[in-house]
């Protein structure tokens, strides 16, 4: 078992695991945007700049519309990032993302793991809805398994 896989399973219990998988496929229902989640272990205290790397080595930028996000905790650290594909950032507000990740830093902040990442997943999933509905012939461009470390480092 991976190092972050590990440090995952002392925070979340299998059941935050499977209502974390569940919300990925709600998310998925309500846009055409993909969602991964990723635990790691550290960003060597730059989180943002750790999860585009990433991004770009796990291929998450190859979706049709390039409409991908990254969720990534650091939790070694205690951070996390969010990163979205430029197909996002054509179509949405300026404040988007602030938007977005408040209620994960509000959560994080008290300790809400599970909690956090559940109200993340499903926000974006809101939001995305928006600029990015189902299409007819939507197909499941990503994976939806939760990644641990080094699955795409």
């Amino acid at each position: 078992m991976k190092k972050a896989e590990k440090l995952a399973r002392e925070i979340f219990s299998d059941q935050d695991l499977e209502d974390i998988s569940s919300a990925i496929k709600a998310f998925e229902a309500r846009t055409s945007g993909e969602i991964v989640i990723s635990f790691n272990t550290s960003s060597n205290n730059q989180p943002y700049k750790s999860a585009k790397r990433i991004f770009e080595k796990a291929k998450l930028h190859q979706t049709k519309d390039r409409n991908a996000t990254l969720i990534v905790l650091f939790l070694s650290e205690k951070k996390f990032a969010v990163y979205g594909d430029v197909g996002i950032h054509e179509q949405v507000p300026e404040n988007f993302w602030e938007s977005t990740v408040a209620d994960m830093k509000t959560q994080f902040a008290q300790g809400k793991m599970r909690e956090g990442l559940l109200a993340g997943i499903q926000q974006l999933g809101e939001n995305l809805s928006k600029f990015f509905p189902v299409a007819e012939d939507d197909v499941d461009e990503l994976s939806n398994e939760l990644k641990y470390g080094d699955d795409h480092e």
